[in-house]
């Protein structure tokens, strides 16, 4: 599918409007995932205390919740459910930081530079497994098949990423591909996951699944984007770390067949080097700037946060269709 890039701009829209029909149930939810860090192992016991304490935006679980709220679900399954999705997320979070060899993440040491990559491996695995434990405990094969199908889609994501870290040669089509394994899967899945509740919706299944996969690609996009225009203090983690990580985001990556050699070279040193040491960040600010590809990447990304509320017309209005509409939005405008 094409996805039309629009200019339109909207205000940006409250974080607190997205998720305040599902306030209640969110901090159930919260309270499950805490209790699920829970271990009498004293390592697993202390890194998921600190875990639990590090926040997020949780958006994942709110999409369960907003979604199955929208399908008149009204039980503990979903909330369940969105805990699950929350614990595969977190087991992604601390295996990426290992790949990545990051030291900060939210603003606070990553749990690898605090216990080591050894015992932060077998964390995330506790985490997938625990996850998955979880979410059989409701005996729906439906929505554990398709909780498996979004961490084999991730794996196999980061598995393609690591192949062509440091690749300046990075294709168009090689960069969505691995964006829709890594980040736009878990959002599908948790999207849709309430229409594989009892009683079934397979017919809402396709539109939530299309709306998630839309809004994470809109979401990853973003992401792409606050790597070259956050502070760091609104980050968590240094500007320009993808690049330093050797990998090639959307913004330099319609840069790249519009500049000369010599700033072709800045960029291939970066990735070469994953380090600074031969140009300054701020020559390759300048340089996205100068080339227009922010705002390139931002109307792509507006195209796809279209594309999210498009999928939302299948459904009868509502006030939870309302949050759903408005959560592509707040992606759009998020500051971290």
């Amino acid at each position: 599918m094409t996805i039309e890039a629009s200019k339109a701009t909207p205000p940006p829209p409250s974080g607190a409007r997205f998720v305040e029909l599902i306030g209640d149930r969110l901090e159930c939810m919260e309270e499950i995932f805490g209790r699920s860090l829970s271990s009498d192992v004293p390592f697993i016991e202390e890194a998921g205390k600190y875990i639990f304490q590090g926040g997020g935006k949780r958006m994942r679980p709110a999409l369960v919740l907003l979604s199955a709220t929208m399908l008149e679900h009204d039980g503990d399954e979903e909330i369940t459910y969105a805990a699950v999705v929350e614990l595969i997320h977190s087991a992604t979070l601390v295996h990426d930081d290992i790949i990545d060899h990051a030291t900060l993440r939210r603003s606070k040491p990553t749990v690898n530079r605090i216990w080591g990559n050894s015992r932060t491996v077998l964390l995330g695995d506790w985490l997938y497994t625990t996850a998955m434990n979880m979410a059989l405990s409701h005996g729906n094969l439906d929505v554990v098949r398709r909780l498996c199908e979004a961490t084999l889609d991730m794996t196999e994501g980061e598995l393609l990423a690591l192949d062509r870290l440091g690749a300046i040669d990075l294709s168009r089509e090689e960069y969505f591909s691995i964006i829709d394994r890594k980040t736009a899967g878990l959002f599908a899945a948790a999207a849709s996951l309430p229409a594989l509740m009892v009683p079934r919706r397979p017919d809402a299944v396709e539109a939530l699944a299309a709306y998630g996969r839309a809004l994470g690609t809109c979401f990853q996009l973003v992401d792409d984007l606050l790597d070259f225009t956050a502070r760091e203090r609104e980050l968590g983690k240094p500007v320009l770390s993808d690049l330093k990580e050797g990998k090639l985001t959307l913004p330099l990556l319609l840069a790249l067949p519009r500049i000369d050699d010599a700033r072709r070279g800045w960029i291939a040193s970066v990735l070469e080097d994953g380090a600074f040491s031969r140009v300054e960040p701020d020559r390759i600010l300048e340089l996205v700037a100068a080339e227009g590809t922010l705002e390139e990447t931002r109307e792509l990304a507006r195209g796809y946060a279209d594309e999210a509320q498009r999928q939302l017309a299948f459904f009868p209005p509502s006030e939870a269709r309302d949050a759903l509409e408005l959560a592509p939005d707040f992606v759009l405008h998020r500051r971290h």
